[in-house]
């Protein structure tokens, strides 16, 4: 008899087991009517009646009639019908015919849990019936129901039978939707192929059975909503009274996926769960994207990133941690999972799960396995950085990291050294600031020695065609790290047709370009040129600033005008003309994400209002206020180019963080200050109509007192001057005298005084310093973190501006535009991405996956070694020697009992040799009474008799002749094979 559960996508049925506790003779029909359906029994050992009769039969190892007859009759004395009797002998030996079906379970021996006796108990009399993987996938099912996975591989998968992996598809969903991560392993290593087993179909059925209290449940619902709102937008109304039937629960498609994982990974996911991704979608379909759906029939191309994606979203970290270390692109997997995670933990209103969500540990997972490779090979290092992954829609691991906003990765020594290769170009990382500034003021110096190019020693190599055959690994290092897009930098065909005067000037070219193209040169040009600007800036404003036109403005003004405009160019190239792939308004968003971007468009406004205005000859001095404050926002911005610089940087970071503790600091300040300011004001001056004046000394004035401007001659009564005032508010008002103060309650106007200074100069004074302290002490010691990340975004932002600095920029502008009308640019990405040949690209994925086993084998040792390990290693230890020193009692015990027996059959045969010496079938005196240990101890003898001389018993037993009903129990013959049982041994 089976019944059906639900469990997962689906059912199965659990095999019925029926468990024997002591029990009645009558049970005897039932149990074997049982055992004839193939039912597996549990016997209870140690419950008394038939379940005791049964396990000492089984221990004994034989059950011939006379055994069976004897024990049920010790059992069940009342019992005195023959027929009974021998009816309940028939079926005890017919039900120990069928060893295979039952089990004993003794609880005060066997330290198993219940749990694990039934499991046990099923599959061993599965296996009793057939070896074929069929018959075990019920008790695998149920293994799997109970997170059984010890029993599993000790009992199913121990070579027995021979599993495919067409019987494990169904359990392995099973294991992913209740999240097994133990049996997906178990699976996996014992034939499953992933490659095979999860289709999109599959895929989709997973996101179908998100639990609906999920965080990713509610995004896909969501984005389900969305789609079917748009639908219902564009669907043909139907009649008056239609309303289409609503689904119980959604059917996500990998539409939704798909945009779910797009809001967390941008351009990182494009493409996925597509046909083409690359193809662009025919304009006025709204779902194009869900056309585009591959079949359900189909294999997933990448199942490992699938199924890593899909556990990270459910926050299964576990599972996420099992595919992601089975996966390849280990260093991008992780990242990849750092900034879902991150963003999860954002929107997540449940503490615990984002709590969880913010431990995980993908982040040092990305830095440990890059480390690990970068150890192993600093060049193979600095490619798997730039390189276009396959899983992850051609980003590179940089990409990701700036994603995830990893500052850790970016810390570490091999990203900084492969920024460092970057920022210097061409030129030795060695070269010194002195004559980098020399050569850029004085041009000729580049062909000179005095600047050294690392990539010069690669220029005697041949052409392309040598790098076909990548068995080498300076051929590899070659392919890796030059610029073979470079027409300057590749080699003639025909080298010895060349003349000297060609090869002069390709290398004048040559250095030229590397030069000027070096985002070091880059930035220290923008650097001279932006001082330049503040320069000409501070002299329009300070010695030529002429009156509205006609008479303005002069040369210089019309200068700064031009350069202005260069500036605007360039951030609109910024912002709209980049290479990504995305409308006007993502740019734009992206573009003002970044607080430097928006200072400039802060001070191209207020340049903008300010030339405007100073044109106008009403407007003029406003115009000159204006162009004031926004030559300070111009000169704040020279912070972020100040930030490359190694001191400067960090602290540049803590001012940063400092000033948002002022910002707390002055909402303090500001209570007392102006509850201060607005009670003197009240008390010294009552009736002074003037509005300035009166913000003069509720707020400008107590502000002053901070910093020990006190006027006692204004506060204080005895110290005020006599002079000429008046209460007359229209003399206040025309300025002709000031205002008398108000001395009644002067003695309060000095308490308060006295009060504030306390509580500002002390309290709120040093609470600030007090603050910033904290923050130094903890921002200090990231602070090589955060301005290692702020190094990588500056070096990205020159590595992709012109060559050419303001205003001269405009020539690269000009340049860029002509060459888009002629033919579209390649755009820059020699160091920050590379396109790799598809046989170095194989190598450099398989040498990533080695140095990920290397970084995972290791992990194990430390756990292994860790004092935890090292603790339940000692504790299995004991456990085994107390069991050990256990069984040497139980020996003990044996020993004597067995000693007792001997005794006791020396004197019985001595009884029995002085009968027969007699004569007589009745000896003259008693026979002699068995030791006490005997009695007690008659059950463990019973059991080490029948396994030490089991056939000798057998034959004794078949041998003696079985007791008749009618006997009594004061007979010699009958008392005697009833009372000493151990007498037939």
């Amino acid at each position: 008899m089976r019944f059906l559960i639900l469990a997962g996508a689906g059912s199965f049925e659990i095999p019925v087991l029926c468990l024997l506790v002591h029990g009645e003779p009558k049970i005897l029909k039932r149990m074997y009517k049982g055992i004839g359906n193939f039912t597996p029994w549990l016997i209870l050992a140690g419950s008394g009646g038939v379940a005791d009769i049964l396990v000492t039969l089984m221990e004994r190892g034989c059950w011939d009639a006379d055994s069976v007859h004897e024990l049920l009759l010790d059992t069940f004395p009342n019992a005195h019908h023959g027929s009974d009797i021998s009816n309940w002998v028939k079926l005890i030996q017919k039900i120990l015919d069928h060893g295979h079906l039952l089990t004993v379970h003794d609880p005060e021996q066997e330290t198993s849990e219940l749990d694990t006796v039934i499991l046990k108990a099923l599959v061993k009399a599965c296996k009793s019936q057939s070896q074929d993987a069929q018959d075990f996938l019920d008790e695998l099912k149920l293994a799997v129901a109970w997170n059984r996975v010890d029993i599993a591989k000790s009992d199913i998968f121990n070579g027995d039978v021979e599993w495919k992996a067409s019987d494990l598809e169904e359990v392995m969903m099973d294991a992913l939707i209740n999240d097994k991560p133990d049996f997906v392993r178990l699976f996996v290593d014992n034939g499953v192929n992933l490659g095979e087993f999860l289709t999109y179909g599959r895929l989709q059925d997973l996101y179908w059975s998100v639990s609906e209290k999920s965080l990713l449940h509610n995004l896909l619902l969501k984005r389900f909503e969305e789609k079917q709102i748009l639908l219902s937008a564009t669907r043909t109304p139907g009649p008056p009274g239609h309303h289409l039937p609503e689904q119980a629960k959604p059917r996500f498609t990998l539409f939704e996926v798909a945009k779910v994982l797009k809001d967390f990974l941008h351009d990182s996911c494009k493409g996925f769960y597509q046909k083409s991704p690359t193809d662009k979608p025919p304009k006025g379909r709204l779902f194009h994207s869900q056309k585009n759906l591959p079949e359900m029939e189909d294999r997933c191309e990448h199942p490992w990133r699938d199924l890593f994606l899909w556990a990270v979203l459910q926050n299964r970290q576990q599972m996420a941690n099992y595919f992601w270390a089975m996966g390849p692109e280990a260093v991008a997997a992780a990242l990849a999972g750092c900034k879902i995670l991150k963003e999860m933990a954002r929107l997540e209103s449940e503490a615990e799960s984002a709590r969880s969500m913010k431990e995980a540990k993908y982040e040092q997972f990305a830095l440990d396995v890059f480390s690990e490779c970068y150890s192993n090979s600093e060049d193979r290092a600095y490619a798997l950085l730039v390189r276009r992954t396959h899983c992850w829609s051609k980003s590179t691991v940089l990409n990701l990291a700036t994603e995830a906003d990893a500052k850790s990765f970016f810390a570490h020594d091999g990203v900084q050294a492969l920024l460092t290769k970057i920022w210097w170009g061409a030129m030795t990382t060695d070269t010194g600031i002195s004559k980098l500034v020399v050569s850029f003021f004085c041009p000729p110096l580049i062909w000179t020695n005095l600047i050294k190019f690392s990539d010069e020693e690669l220029d005697s190599r041949e052409g392309n065609k040598q790098f076909a055959e990548l068995d080498s690994l300076e051929t590899e290092k070659a392919l890796l790290l030059t610029d073979d897009d470079d027409p300057l930098d590749s080699s003639p065909k025909d080298p010895e047709g060349q003349s000297c005067a060609t090869v002069w000037w390709r290398f004048l070219l040559r250095r030229w370009r590397r030069f000027w193209s070096a985002p070091v040169t880059v930035f220290l040009g923008n650097v001279i040129m932006y001082f330049a600007f503040l320069c000409l800036f501070t002299y329009v404003l300070l010695l030529d600033f002429r009156q509205p036109p006609p008479a303005g403005p002069g040369a210089p003004e019309i200068m700064l005008y031009f350069w202005v405009f260069t500036l605007v160019l360039e951030e609109l190239r910024q912002s709209f003309f980049t290479d990504e792939e995305m409308n006007i308004l993502k740019k734009f968003k992206l573009y003002v994400e970044d607080n430097w971007n928006k200072c400039d468009m802060v001070a191209i406004s207020l340049f903008v209002v300010g030339v405007s205005c100073r044109m106008v000859e009403d407007t003029y001095e406003a115009g000159r206020t204006v162009l004031a404050i926004d030559f300070m926002v111009f000169t704040l911005r020279l912070i972020h180019i100040f930030a490359i610089h190694k001191q400067l940087g960090p602290k540049i970071i803590i001012v940063e963080r400092m000033m948002k503790d002022v910002f707390f600091f002055l909402f303090f300040l500001s209570v007392w200050l102006i509850a201060y300011g607005v009670a003197t004001q009240a008390l010294l001056h009552p009736n002074d109509p003037r509005i300035d004046w009166v913000f003069r000394r509720a707020l400008y004035r107590p502000y002053l007192h901070i910093f020990g401007q006190i006027p006692l001659e204004e506060i204080d009564a005895a110290r005020m001057p006599e002079m000429n005032c008046t209460d007359d508010s229209e003399e206040i008002v025309m300025g002709l005298r000031p205002p008398c103060p108000n001395i009644y309650a002067n003695w309060l106007v000095i308490l308060l005084l006295v009060i504030f200074l306390l509580v500002t100069n002390v309290l709120l004074l040093n609470l600030l310093i007090a603050m910033f302290s904290y923050t130094f002490q903890v921002v200090q010691g990231n602070t090589d973190i955060f301005w290692k990340f702020q190094r990588y975004n500056l070096i990205v932002e020159y590595y992709s501006r012109p060559a050419l600095a303001p205003p001269f920029i405009i020539i690269s502008h000009l340049s860029q535009v002509f060459l888009s009308l002629v033919k579209r640019p390649e755009p820059k990405q020699e160091y920050l991405e590379r396109e790799l040949p598809s046989g170095l690209d194989q190598r450099l994925i398989t040498w990533e996956t080695v140095q990920k086993e290397n970084y995972l084998a290791k992990l194990e040792r430390q756990h292994w070694e860790s004092s935890e390990e090292r603790l339940k290693s000692t504790s299995s230890k004991v456990q085994s020697l107390l069991k050990i020193v256990g069984g040497f009692k139980d020996q003990e015990k044996r020993l004597t009992s067995m000693e007792a027996q001997v005794r006791y059959c020396g004197e019985v045969l001595s009884w029995m040799a002085e009968c027969f010496a007699n004569s007589t079938l009745k000896c003259g005196k008693d026979a002699p009474k068995a030791p006490t240990s005997l009695t007690v101890s008659k059950a463990s003898t019973d059991a080490d008799t029948s396994q030490s001389h089991p056939e000798k018993e057998t034959k004794q037993d078949q041998g003696e002749p079985k007791p008749k009903d009618d006997a009594k129990p004061d007979q010699s013959g009958y008392g005697a094979s009833k009372k000493f049982p151990y007498i037939d041994e």
